[in-house]
């Protein structure tokens, strides 16, 4: 029985949503599985993956062959990595807490880089939001400043209707003046 790690679409339509799974290949794509062992979300940004590495780990271990996109889940989140370490313990270039040192090293990098980003694009949405607010406070002055040019051309326009009716009135009650 040929086994593949693979990819099993969720969700709604343009909003998928994937579960990683180890399933019979002969199996449709949704369809039977023997075991989820993780998920993936590439709506979000960046891509939400969630795997469980021991239990990848074990069924690479056991022959079942990742599809091209799950080989490259799989990578990011060190599954390949720690299975590359391992075959070198077991080859004895180096000792398992070696291995382990090394793969620690590796996660606390690539979380490293992970946070980076999520906080380069938080800083990216604020500076948008930031932007946004003091445009928009511009255009509020910019209408403000009309408002009051024109309530004040209003105003001396009205003074003078004013004071061309008093001027209209002293004429005529005085016509000799």
């Amino acid at each position: 029985m040929a086994v593949k790690i693979r990819l099993s679409r969720h969700g709604k339509k343009d909003y998928a949503f994937y579960h990683v799974v180890v399933a019979d290949s002969r199996a449709p794509r949704d369809g039977r599985f023997i075991e989820r062992i993780g998920t993936y979300n590439p709506n979000t940004n960046p891509a939400t993956i969630n795997v469980n590495v021991d239990r990848a780990l074990t069924w690479l271990n056991n022959g079942a062959q990742p599809t091209d996109t799950c080989r490259r889940i799989l990578s990011y989140e060190g599954v390949l990595l720690k299975k590359h370490l391992e075959g070198g313990v077991k080859k004895g270039a180096f000792t398992a807490e070696v291995a382990e040192q090394k793969w620690n090293a590796w996660k606390a990098e690539k979380d490293a880089k992970l946070a980076g980003r999520k906080q380069q694009l938080t800083d990216e949405k604020k500076q948008l939001v930031k932007a946004g607010l003091e445009a928009e406070a511009k255009v509020n002055r910019e209408r403000a400043e009309a408002i009051a040019q024109r309530k004040a051309e209003e105003a001396a326009a009205a003074a003078e209707a004013a004071a061309q009716a008093a001027e209209a009135e002293a004429t005529a009650e005085n016509p000799e003046a």
